[in-house]
């Protein structure tokens, strides 16, 4: 990863900027997961005085109110008017017709970002949909995701120590890139900057892979003739394996459809370490297979290292 994707230092302006603003009204479309998460983390440091949930679903909205996860349920996109910022959590498949809607109601001091696993896309729909207004918009991507989904999934700490990765545009102001970065420290999370390509290149090998192949064994076992005895002996690893093929469907299709190039530019590689792995099966390369276990091993550790 380039130097432009090591952690922001936090410089005295900054902190100047960030706090001199707080962001009391916040509107969340999608309180879910992590737009739940974002309003407890919000709540429990006092950093809003109202938040204001809307979604497709009525019933998770009310849920969300009767669990104190907000203070207010809409299904009007016109409330952002009254917003200091605004979070769209939901599948990045929804955030153009989401902003399309809330462009003319934003005032000039409102902040918005986005919490999708996706960036170039959700830049494109900034410029398209939010037109004048996309000066405001800071994308962003908390890398805090669980294979659980919906408002009791939501969980205040989701976010503590957990990076969070902002990918601003050119036309952003310090003052709007420093809120929306005081947000996030306030939930605990540790700040990032990437180039919005650099993101999707990423993510496509560390995150939207592995829940595509993981997804396509789950399924591969479901459809076998012999699938239901299969399920009956799975056990550990099967389950640490396919653990998130239970994530959101729909969240899943819109990510891999929206960095689809860079996904089948990984997959591609993929194919061919499969290809490798099946030519030392066929030749019985005992010698060249554990060779490959232990370097993928020794890859591993040292990762999990650094998570500590």
């Amino acid at each position: 990863m380039r130097a432009s994707s090591r952690r922001w230092k936090r410089c005295s302006r900054a902190k100047r900027v960030a706090t001199s603003r707080p962001d009391r009204t916040v509107v969340i479309f999608g309180v879910g997961l992590i737009g739940g998460s974002f309003a407890l983390a919000l709540k429990a440091a006092g950093a809003a005085k109202r938040i204001i949930g809307l979604g497709r679903s009525q019933a998770n909205l009310a849920r969300a109110l009767k669990l104190g996860v907000i203070d207010q349920a809409s299904a009007d996109p016109a409330i952002v008017a009254e917003a200091d910022l605004v979070l769209i959590a939901t599948p990045v498949g929804q955030m153009g017709r989401i902003m399309e809607a809330i462009a003319p109601h934003l005032a000039a001091h409102t902040v918005v970002t986005d919490g999708g696993s996706t960036k170039q896309d959700v830049v494109a729909l900034a410029y398209a949909k939010l037109k004048h207004r996309a000066a405001q918009f800071v994308p962003g991507h908390p890398i805090a995701g669980a294979e659980h989904s919906g408002v009791d999934a939501a969980k205040a700490d989701l976010f503590r120590s957990r990076k969070v990765v902002l990918t601003p545009l050119p036309e952003n102001s310090a003052r709007s890139i420093a809120r929306v970065r005081a947000a996030w420290r306030t939930c605990g999370a540790r700040l990032f900057r990437m180039q919005p390509a650099e993101h999707d290149r990423v993510f496509a090998a560390v995150s939207h892979l592995p829940h595509l192949l993981s997804y396509a064994l789950v399924d591969q076992v479901a459809r076998h003739p012999n699938g239901k005895a299969l399920f009956d002996y799975a056990a550990g690893g099967f389950r640490d394996f396919t653990r998130i093929a239970s994530s959101h469907p729909e969240m899943w299709r819109d990510i891999c459809i929206a960095n689809r190039k860079a996904l089948l530019v990984e997959l591609a590689g993929f194919e061919r370490e499969l290809a490798e792995v099946k030519r030392l099966l066929r030749s019985g390369d005992a010698a060249g297979l554990e060779k490959m276990f232990a370097r993928a091993r020794i890859a591993r550790a040292k990762w999990l290292k650094k998570q500590q």
